[in-house]
């Protein structure tokens, strides 16, 4: 998957063999099963010759009129990867900046969608906003695109216990701790993605239990802190675990906030390298116990919980 943030870039190299597009819109923060249809339809133009374009944002545009970090369910990063895997051709991560924000929606129409991507077809929800004041949606890309020369494909919305999958829902998921649900909205796990860090090393001195430690973005959304039963990727290998969320209140006062997991039967040094932690059950709480015996000691009631769950889960599937 090739990447780019400027779109004349992009047209310079598309127009080197005239490359037609089919494009999906959207802001694909969580990138749940409503985008993934809205994914899916443009990958399936690829048998009439087009290049599958998801066009989003390089941040969350209410992070540039609010002026401060908006939490996102998909760092950028995260959401490259997810792409690349699933096979979308190109991704475009159009600058939000004053500028851009502040284009007609049907100049956007025409110079962006017409002339920089040339799209054959355009794939949106009913919902899409775009352009100055968000005045661009569905009824207008359909009643331009006679004269724009592409398609728009409507994608129908993706529903879960009667309600609209969308990214607020499923921040609301994981704001609750429910990651059972979460996984349902998005189809896949909540997860976090990074490089493996050195910690304090507590885990492996004083607790004799070695962990493997990501620090999260700073506008990555947080669940509830605590513990929680979990899946860590590492490669094409899935190992189990428990995972802590939280600042750690019994080892410091000023932890900064991680994502540390302990594997069952692992103690590979896999320090530096990448890896993403899946969030499956909500454990408990994050919480103070009076000195390492007490954490220590619950520790291993949760470890002996966390393998019991996958197991069971483990004899489903």
């Amino acid at each position: 998957m090739r990447i780019f943030s400027d779109i004349n870039e992009f047209n310079r190299e598309i127009s080197k063999n005239a490359t037609e597009t089919a494009v999906a819109i959207g802001k694909f923060d969580g990138i749940h099963r409503g985008h993934q249809k809205l994914i899916e339809v443009i990958k399936s133009m690829q048998a009439r010759g087009l290049k599958s374009v998801v066009f989003t944002f390089d941040m969350p545009p209410a992070a540039f009129f609010t002026g401060h970090d908006v939490a996102v369910l998909t760092t950028n990063d995260e959401r490259r990867e997810y792409l690349a895997e699933n096979d979308v051709d190109y991704l475009i991560e159009y600058p939000v900046n004053q500028e851009t924000i502040s284009t007609e929606p049907e100049v956007f129409i025409r110079d962006v969608l017409r002339d920089k991507l040339n799209a054959r077809v355009v794939a949106a929800g009913s919902d899409c906003s775009f352009g100055k004041d968000g005045r661009g949606n569905l009824e207008l890309l359909r009643s331009m695109q006679g004269c724009m020369g592409f398609e728009t494909v409507e994608v129908d919305k993706v529903r879960y216990n009667g309600e609209e999958i969308s990214s607020t829902l499923v921040r609301s998921k994981v704001s609750d701790g429910d990651m059972e649900a979460a996984r349902e909205l998005l189809g896949h796990p909540y997860s976090f993605a990074g490089k493996v860090s050195h910690g304090r090393k507590l885990g492996s001195s004083e607790l004799s239990m070695p962990t493997v430690n990501i620090m999260p973005e700073k506008n990555k959304l947080l669940p509830p802190f605590g513990v929680y039963f979990s899946d860590v990727v590492i490669g094409s290998e899935i190992f189990h675990g428990i995972t802590n969320v939280g600042r750690k209140p019994t080892l410091s006062d000023h932890e900064a906030v991680s994502v540390e997991t302990f594997l069952y039967d692992f103690d590979d040094d896999i320090y530096g390298e990448n890896l993403r932690v899946e969030l499956l059950h909500w454990r408990r709480e994050e919480r103070k116990f009076e000195n390492l015996d007490a954490l220590k000691k619950q520790m291993h009631e949760d470890m002996e919980a966390g393998r019991m769950w996958h197991k069971n889960i483990d004899a489903k599937y």
